[in-house]
């Protein structure tokens, strides 16, 4: 395809953090790419190669944040040449792409929840997308109906079930005053303990116990922005162990 005008859109919902959405290249050296990184929204596009070499005309825009969250995200990338329209949630960006070429020529397949091994070092490297897409729209053709009915040609749909599965999780929310208390394990040796946390909040308490016999305590906690390990030990002279990332 050489289009001078592009139209995709489609929702998401994920608890990835890393994951091609869809990808499509061709010859000439242009490409687009949308993924996910660092749970961010990322368009990487090439209108195509110039004299000067490809890297001029590379573009990247980065939109969003905390996208794994397991919610539906809508995306919206309207093209005229250079001009493009990103919209993510109703959010949108205006930007123009690098170079000096106005077309899009995908000479290979597009494809949906990542991309195929190629042998180049940017493809083994990005992960394939893995959560839940629905109304998956390219200029004007629905992605999600042909799939399901079976009238993409030529294609390699791969392992795909046409419903989408719930994590087994249940959250629990705190406000600023409530917490949950749980039984200690005494006479144990191991102190572990794992858990997903999300907040707004720059500062906070995420968990505190004491060792039994009067040993000390352990505190983890969220310090401007940075989560902090405190482990206290009443019987050795170097009594604190502080720990933060």
């Amino acid at each position: 395809m050489k289009t001078l005008k592009d139209v995709i859109s489609l929702k998401f919902k994920t608890s990835e953090s890393e994951g091609v959405i869809f990808h499509g290249e061709g010859q000439q050296g242009d490409y687009i790419t949308l993924e996910l990184k660092k749970a961010k929204l990322v368009l990487n596009l090439n209108l195509g190669i110039n004299q000067l070499g490809s890297i001029f005309g590379h573009t990247s825009v980065t939109t969003g944040s905390l996208l794994d969250d397991h919610h539906w995200h809508s995306i919206v990338i309207e093209r005229h040449g250079r001009n493009i329209n990103l919209t993510l949630d109703r959010h949108m960006q205006h930007f123009r792409t690098n170079g000096e070429f106005d077309y899009l020529d995908l000479d290979y397949e597009i494809t949906f929840g990542g991309m195929p091994f190629s042998g180049k070092p940017s493809s083994n490297s990005r992960k394939n997308f893995k959560g839940c897409m629905e109304s998956i729209n390219y200029n004007g053709n629905n992605i999600t109906d042909l799939a399901k009915r079976k009238k993409l040609e030529p294609s390699n749909v791969g392992n795909l079930s046409f419903s989408c599965v719930e994590p087994h999780t249940v959250p629990v929310f705190f406000n600023a005053t409530s917490y949950l208390e749980v039984p200690g394990r005494p006479s144990q040796d191991l102190f572990s303990v794992s858990f997903l946390f999300r907040t707004w909040n720059p500062n906070g308490l995420l968990l505190f116990s004491n060792f039994a016999d009067d040993l000390g305590n352990v505190e983890i906690d969220i310090n401007e922005g940075k989560v902090s390990v405190h482990i206290n030990v009443t019987q050795v002279k170097k009594n604190r162990i502080d720990i933060s990332s």
